[in-house]
């Protein structure tokens, strides 16, 4: 039998958007997350394989969650999650939250509107930080700014990869009614170079999720664990980054994603401005200097 592991696309965390798990985080936090990350990818990997009917995704989805909740052994980053939850006496919510996401992504392939896109962050997006935050103990006053912060590295990434998502998946995530305010049509999505309407569209899009970036500025400042306050930073400094990106270019016909190097640049002034704000006292560099 097929098990989810076989499905792997071989995506790992060093090749995110964003740091998973660095050198940063306190390694007594690491395999807890590792191992939620590994499950969460062998689950998003299902959803996206590009050959897989539709049954047999939710059926390998349904299998993963059996095997999270104690229920067989056949899928290997199940059953290493449910140990790491059960050596912390955590409970799987936020793995099954992510579940219900990616059983979206397989049954939902169009968005009306902004709201019911953040809905689909609330599963897809979320649950993420919420159990970053769970792990180290942060109270859960954190949610809010945690919330913001990652539905729009949600949005950013849905924004990225549009035209790839629609040519390979047909999945849309734009909202409808905003490709209908633009005047720009779905179609386009598959087209080698933005139309100026839908041109318009994703860097409106990029501009409204700035935006919900700026709900989530608290955010590094409110967590207690200073390393993980100061990934949290890192994150936040790349999520500006690409939102700027996505303000002025074409993400069917440019490059929107950060380099290696630009990362690398990026992380160590996050970081540095993190740990200058929690020893100095007031805003982090970072927000200084864009004026926040």
């Amino acid at each position: 039998m097929t098990t989810a592991g076989d499905l792997r696309s071989g995506k790992g965390h060093k090749d995110e958007n964003f740091p998973v798990a660095s050198r940063i985080i306190h390694p007594r936090h690491r395999g807890a997350i590792l191992a939620f990350y590994n499950f969460v990818r062998t689950a998003d990997d299902i959803a996206d394989h590009p050959t897989l009917p539709a049954q047999e995704k939710l059926d390998h989805l349904d299998r993963l969650e059996e095997c999270l909740l104690g229920n067989g052994t056949s899928e290997p980053a199940a059953v290493a999650l449910r140990a790491a939850l059960a050596e912390r006496g955590m409970p799987p919510r936020h793995a099954q939250d992510l579940l219900t996401a990616f059983r979206m992504d397989v049954t939902k392939l169009r968005y009306a509107n902004w709201d019911e896109l953040i809905h689909y962050c609330s599963y897809s997006a979320m649950p993420v930080g919420r159990f970053v935050l769970d792990v180290h103990g942060e109270d859960h006053s954190t949610w809010t700014a945690n919330d913001a912060l990652c539905a729009a590295l949600q949005i950013n990434n849905h924004l990225q990869d549009c035209h790839k998502d629609y040519r390979d998946l047909d999945r849309v995530y734009i909202p409808m009614d905003a490709l209908n305010a633009a005047g720009a049509k779905i179609e386009e999505l598959g087209q080698a170079k933005a139309s100026p309407a839908l041109l318009d569209c994703v860097h409106k899009l990029a501009a409204r999720n700035e935006a919900l970036l700026a709900q989530s500025r608290p955010f590094s400042a409110v967590v207690k664990d200073t390393r993980l306050g100061m990934e949290i930073s890192i994150i936040d400094v790349f999520a500006q980054k690409i939102v700027e990106l996505l303000k002025v270019r074409d993400p069917l016909s440019d490059d929107v994603h950060l380099s290696k190097a630009g990362m690398l640049s990026l992380a160590t002034a996050g970081a540095v401005s993190e740990l200058c704000r929690r020893i100095f006292g007031g805003k982090s560099l970072s927000r200084l200097s864009t004026g926040a």
